[in-house]
């Protein structure tokens, strides 16, 4: 059992009541956003060519689903499919499998099953926010992420597979302090789990670094407010879904043998 986690519990047991009210009261403030639409397309190249084009899958929760923005292409799958097509000098096919609310065990069960592609060159996986939302345990996460990836594997057996950063649920603007300490360092916590997990298998990543919007504008060289990076205080705005693909591609260029296997 994870130390951090251990130490926690004593401390949040007792808050568990005001955690509730207060999740309470978020949802009634922050407006439901829908899920984007159109969740496929095709990425073209500047330098364009006749290659098969390469085959992304986005799979996961609100993120992946778009909550924030009204099309898959002005969110994550999109802009990192128009990455990976400059990047690779090839035409990205991409298609998004997400639900918002879903748990990683959610998604082996009902999202997978769903997937219609027989070959799939790359599978991107956000997933992590729920988990924490429903307080699960560093145990229950584990045995889910391994049944997450089995169930992929099962379909995709050769497939490179990268999950996303976990969400900063620590900068949301919309949660209190309280949330912000317990669910924020339970994702965290959550986060370290999933890095020992995805180390033990071949071909799967993870980008473990932590996301922090308030650094983006100087780490990107851009001006904007903390705000700007929030579509209702909790899901990512259109800038941060741009923003967060392109600093995913980066990440996968500089995983050598990701990158090699996926310009094979």
């Amino acid at each position: 059992m994870n130390l951090k986690y251990l130490l926690g519990v004593p401390l949040i047991i007792p808050c568990l009541p005001i955690l509730y009210l207060q999740g309470k009261r978020i949802r009634k403030e922050v407006p439901e956003l829908p899920e984007a639409v159109q969740p496929y397309g095709l990425a073209i190249p500047r330098k364009q060519n006749l290659d098969r084009p390469f085959r992304l899958i986005t799979l996961g929760e609100s993120t992946i689903a778009g909550v924030g923005v009204q099309t898959h292409e002005e969110g994550f799958s999109g802009t990192i499919a128009k990455e990976l097509a400059q990047q690779l000098e090839r035409p990205v096919s991409w298609k998004v499998y997400a639900k918002s609310g879903y748990t990683a065990k959610r998604k082996a069960f009902k999202l997978v099953p769903l997937i219609e592609e027989k070959e799939v060159d790359l599978i991107l996986i956000g997933t992590g926010g729920n988990d924490a939302f429903h307080l699960n345990t560093p145990r229950a996460w584990r045995q889910a992420i391994r049944k997450l990836i089995q169930s992929i594997r099962e379909k995709f057996p050769k497939t490179p597979l990268a999950f996303l950063n976990m969400p900063p649920i620590k900068t949301f603007p919309a949660f209190t302090s309280l949330i912000k300490f317990s669910i924020g360092n339970l994702v965290e916590i959550l986060g370290e789990e999933l890095e020992k997990i995805t180390n033990a298998y071949p071909k799967v990543y993870y980008n473990a670094e932590i996301i922090s919007p308030k650094g983006w504008p100087q780490k990107l060289g851009i001006e904007a407010a903390e705000n700007d990076f929030f579509s209702d205080g909790v899901h990512p705005s259109k800038l941060t879904y741009q923003l967060w693909a392109k600093d995913f591609c980066q990440y996968m260029l500089k995983e050598k043998e990701l990158w090699h296997t996926l310009k094979e």
